[in-house]
């Protein structure tokens, strides 16, 4: 068995270790096998400039592609998006010097209201593992300025708020669009979305000894409205597509945006929360920063149109449902625990 290399200490190994027998590992391997990428796509590609360009046959045009786009693939890729590409390189260079920190100093810091991540506590197999590490922050702790915040993570607290800033204001725009689309007021729900409950996500794919029998993010969806992501040029993100998994090839001038649970349910079932993945690599680390618009604990999440496919819920019972389930059974099973 190759060593557990990476971020890990001996309390990582003692947790993990036996997921990582060769037992786990063939068994997996078979079931990779069953789920093989066959083919690699592009997604959706939306110029955002449409939406202020003045001509109103153009606006509606991108709406109309934002809405195919989100009921047929729930992903698309965004350009002319508006946020400065300074910036992003700005971010990515913070990420970098973030991760680059020895493991201990990571895990015992309490930058971001000690929100460091690795791998799944709760993993019980080799198919519910993760092999990542992330910084998971809400909004409102990057305005927090107190001695939680060392000396050498002041600068990536600034640019991490710019990066937030701009992308909220991406995401409420891409809201209010997909809201239009169906015939909905602009701000059907983005004034109930908190800096307390929307997150900031920064991942670290590290090489693995393990490729590719582990997964770098398991499958899942995203239990929010909607995600922006920008990630870097190693690719490894997946998504089902008409039943089999496909694989997106990286745009260096796009942001890829996809649907997630709520819009799914608010929507009823018009637009699609598709359960995507990201693979491993072997040689080289992969980086990634995701944007999550999340309502208030205690928004009511209900259909747009009746009849509504699914009973009214609030996003602190929709989280907790799903808290339980990982907890219990190792997956998310998600919306059709609120089906009628």
């Amino acid at each position: 068995m190759a060593s557990l290399q990476g971020p890990c200490d001996p309390p990582f190994q003692e947790r993990y270790s036996s997921l990582f027998s060769p037992a786990t590992r063939i068994q997996l391997s078979l079931k990779n096998d069953e789920n093989r990428v066959i083919e690699q796509c592009e997604l959706p590609l939306i110029d955002l400039w449409r939406l202020e360009c003045g001509d109103e046959e153009g606006r509606k045009a991108c709406i109309a592609e934002i809405g195919k786009a989100s009921s047929e693939w729930g992903f698309f890729q965004v350009v002319n998006h508006g946020i400065n590409t300074q910036l992003l390189q700005a971010i990515k260079k913070e990420q970098r010097r973030l991760f680059h920190w020895p493991f201990e100093k990571k895990v015992k810091s309490k930058v971001f209201n000690e929100s460091y991540r690795w791998g799944n506590p709760t993993a019980t197999s080799l198919d519910q593992f993760s092999w990542s590490e992330a910084f998971h922050v809400p909004l409102s702790k990057l305005g927090e300025d107190d001695n939680c915040f060392e000396e050498e993570f002041k600068t990536l607290r600034v640019v991490m708020q710019k990066v937030a800033e701009a992308m909220s204001e991406l995401a409420r725009i891409l809201a209010g669009v997909l809201a239009e689309n169906l015939g909905c007021p602009a701000t059907s729900f983005v004034e109930n979305c908190s800096e307390s409950t929307c997150f900031l996500r920064l991942n670290r794919y590290p090489p693995c000894p393990f490729y590719p029998d582990a997964f770098g993010l398991m499958p899942h969806t995203d239990s929010d409205f909607l995600t922006i992501l920008h990630q870097d040029q190693v690719g490894g993100l997946q998504l089902m597509k008409d039943s089999k998994w496909v694989s997106v090839k990286p745009n260096p001038d796009a942001l890829i945006v996809n649907i997630g649970d709520l819009f799914q349910a608010w929507s009823n079932d018009v637009y699609k929360s598709v359960e995507h993945k990201v693979m491993t690599n072997g040689e080289v680390e992969r980086y990634s920063i995701a944007y999550f618009l999340c309502p208030s604990y205690e928004s009511i999440i209900g259909s747009c149109k009746e009849p509504s496919r699914y009973k009214k819920f609030t996003f602190k019972e929709f989280r907790r449902q799903v808290q339980e389930d990982v907890k219990r059974t190792g997956y998310k099973v998600g919306l059709t625990r609120f089906l009628i």
